[in-house]
């Protein structure tokens, strides 16, 4: 499940209230999603540093990592230098230490900080960033819990292609029959909204790594252009992934507001389309509704499993959006 940043700290703070709060955390999410912000307001929360000085020099007991190297990856001596600074005696306030960009740590040091992990000095909190967490080791992403945060998006409202998608839903509830030209229909729109996501992120992807042979050709050996460029492929995928894992939590969503409304319950995680879930509920029993869910479920597997995109939305849009 993913958050905002401003939710995962609700969270996160509550915890901290309940002395709860885990040694590591894998905090991950696209570009812009506040992954530093939320790692400078879990630092300030713990160590009582103001948040914006926990990235400054001004920090104390608060340790930032990040790649450095000319291949610009996280070195094994990086790493150990970390370890040593969170065995030192402690002034008080709870050390933190901070990893930006955790995926590029190289397996040398991915392999020493595994010790840091499973024995975590006391009064510490490890903080680990990602935008692509599948490229870390699995030892190391089963050893944190973790955080995956939204897209951030201006004065909170829904990211663009969440209204196109909600949109469709909500005019697709004002039809009185449903058939199948209508679900053919919201399964275009979704593909449509989908190949826009897509080049947008390819877009931003191609624009980085840009930016980055700009500011680093000059200080880098020369495989590292090729290893960014495959990092680049690897991370538009990534956030391709997420963003259509949030649009399908889009169709949960609308269809759980549906048997909220069938089963009486006030509450709505999409009020503005409170009429119109209301209108289908009226067309379908629980059990119909829920096995409409299960079928949507069917399909989130299958596309983890990557049976082919447009035809395993066609076909499970056939099967949910027809009466």
């Amino acid at each position: 499940m993913a958050f905002t940043r401003e939710n995962a700290f609700e969270i996160l703070r509550a915890a901290h209230e309940r002395n709860r709060l885990a040694h590591a955390y894998l905090i991950s999410g696209p570009p812009e999603s506040g992954k530093r912000a939320l790692a400078a307001d879990i630092a300030s929360l713990v160590n009582r540093t103001k948040a914006e000085d926990v990235f400054s020099t001004n920090a104390r007991e608060i340790f930032v990592v990040e790649p450095k190297s000319k291949g610009r990856q996280i070195l094994v001596e990086e790493v150990r230098a970390l370890e040593h600074a969170l065995q030192m005696q402690s002034t008080g306030a709870r050390k933190v230490a901070i990893i930006i960009d955790a995926d590029r740590i190289n397996a040398k040091a991915a392999n020493a900080f595994l010790k840091t992990l499973e024995e975590p000095p006391e009064n510490s909190l490890l903080l680990l960033l990602s935008t692509l967490p599948e490229a870390l080791p699995d030892t190391i992403i089963s050893r944190c819990v973790p955080i995956t945060l939204t897209p951030s998006s201006s004065n909170g409202a829904a990211p663009k292609y969440d209204v196109d998608l909600v949109e469709s839903l909500g005019n697709l509830a004002r039809e009185k029959n449903w058939n199948v030209q209508h679900a053919y229909r919201l399964a275009q729109n979704l593909q449509r909204i989908l190949s826009s996501i897509r080049e947008e992120i390819r877009d931003e992807t191609a624009e980085a790594l840009k930016r980055e042979e700009a500011q680093y050709k000059n200080s880098t050996d020369g495989s590292w252009l090729d290893e960014r460029e495959d990092y680049y492929k690897a991370l538009t995928e990534s956030r391709y992934l997420q963003r259509r894992a949030r649009l399908i939590e889009t169709l949960f969503v609308w269809w759980s507001d549906v048997l909220r409304a069938k089963t009486g319950v006030a509450a709505r995680d999409l009020p503005g389309l409170k009429k119109e879930t209301a209108n289908v509920a009226t067309r379908f029993s629980p059990a119909e509704i829920l096995k409409r869910i299960r079928r949507l479920e069917v399909m989130r597997d299958h596309l983890s499993r990557n049976i082919q995109e447009a035809l395993a939305v066609e076909v499970a849009f056939l099967r949910v959006f027809t009466n």
